[in-house]
């Protein structure tokens, strides 16, 4: 398979402006055309050269496709994967992976028994800030981890969008822990290496006049013992300082700002224990993550390699759905 055709389902935000301009930067990939039942998503679709249908059996009989990115509300993300895969799609699943964990399995197991690679797009692991420090944290100039801090923190009021799926808990289910968490649990594990293995939740319902909550705080830990704190929120004002990440080890603490989100942006320092100096580490600053999230998931799938488990993508759902909210 030398190019792989795409398809996207669901055109919002996030697919229009981030997720589709991503396959100009790949040579092995094509975003053939768009599915979605709004209107005004096809017509922007169309704008932009792509092909568009109402739905994803459309889709499919217009457009000759290998692979779909999903980038629907949350709670469409099981029928849409469910139907991908039994049509021969290799499916890129927008996070969460689904509103519980027994949508995630049946998700999972669909990909499975279609013989189709399927995974969770968790695009801050493709950060080429977060790659350049996991490799620094690989090399051991950390030295002992002993805590992973990370703020991933934006505003969205009840008028954020004409039409505001992610406060409304029956399409979302939930709202900032569900939606920004998952990020924070993921980066941990792909930084350390490691699981994240336990995790209590305290959720906020304080700025935001909506049924889900608003913010949240994540306390958690590895097996080995690393300590994993995560603060999410809906309530943060996009003028404040609002995402940072920090790595504490015993030789040094790192430190990404602005990092985390849907562009190569932010800085990098490394704060030297040994004389507590600050060094500034580049990272390429032109590579959307975007790219190589969809580059790294077709190479998958152009050198016939093994499909993913699923066991990182439901460890996450399995860590969502248990830990103990307050």
């Amino acid at each position: 398979m030398s190019v792989i055709r795409w398809g996207i389902a669901g055109y919002g935000w996030v697919a229009s402006a981030y997720v589709a301009p991503a396959f100009s930067g790949l040579s092995g990939a094509r975003l053939v055309a768009v599915c979605d039942p709004d209107p005004a998503a096809r017509a922007r679709a169309e704008g932009a050269g792509l092909g568009s249908a109402e739905s994803l059996e459309e889709l499919c009989a217009r457009h000759a496709i290998d692979a779909l990115y999903v980038a629907t509300p949350n709670h469409l993300h099981r029928p849409v994967v469910e139907r991908a895969a039994a049509l021969g799609l290799h499916v890129l699943c927008e996070k969460p992976t689904a509103t519980s964990l027994g949508a995630a399995e049946a998700m999972v197991a669909a990909g499975a028994r279609a013989g189709r690679h399927f995974a969770t797009a968790y695009d801050q692991r493709f950060h080429p800030a977060h790659r350049r420090l996991r490799d620094e944290i690989a090399a051991g100039r950390l030295g002992t981890v002993t805590a992973v801090r990370i703020v991933y923190a934006c505003w969205v009021d009840p008028e954020w969008s004409a039409d505001n799926w992610r406060i409304d808990a029956g399409r979302s289910g939930g709202g900032a822990l569900v939606d920004l968490a998952p990020h924070g649990l993921d980066l941990a594990a792909y930084l350390l290496g490691e699981e994240v293995a336990r995790a209590v939740a305290f959720e906020q319902r304080r700025v935001q006049a909506y049924e889900v909550d608003d913010g949240a705080v994540v306390a958690a830990c590895t097996a080995n013992g690393v300590l994993v704190q995560l603060h999410v929120a809906y309530n943060c004002p996009e003028t404040l300082p609002r995402r940072r990440l920090e790595v504490q080890g015993t030789r040094g603490l790192a430190v990404a700002t602005n990092t985390m989100g849907q562009t190569p942006s932010g800085t990098l320092d490394f704060v030297d224990a040994a004389d507590g100096r600050s060094h500034r580490l580049p990272f390429d600053t032109g590579r959307s993550p975007f790219v190589a999230l969809v580059g790294e998931f077709g190479a998958r799938i152009a050198t016939g390699g093994p499909a993913p488990d699923g066991a990182h993508d439901l460890h996450v759902m399995r860590l969502l759905e248990t830990m103990p909210c307050r």
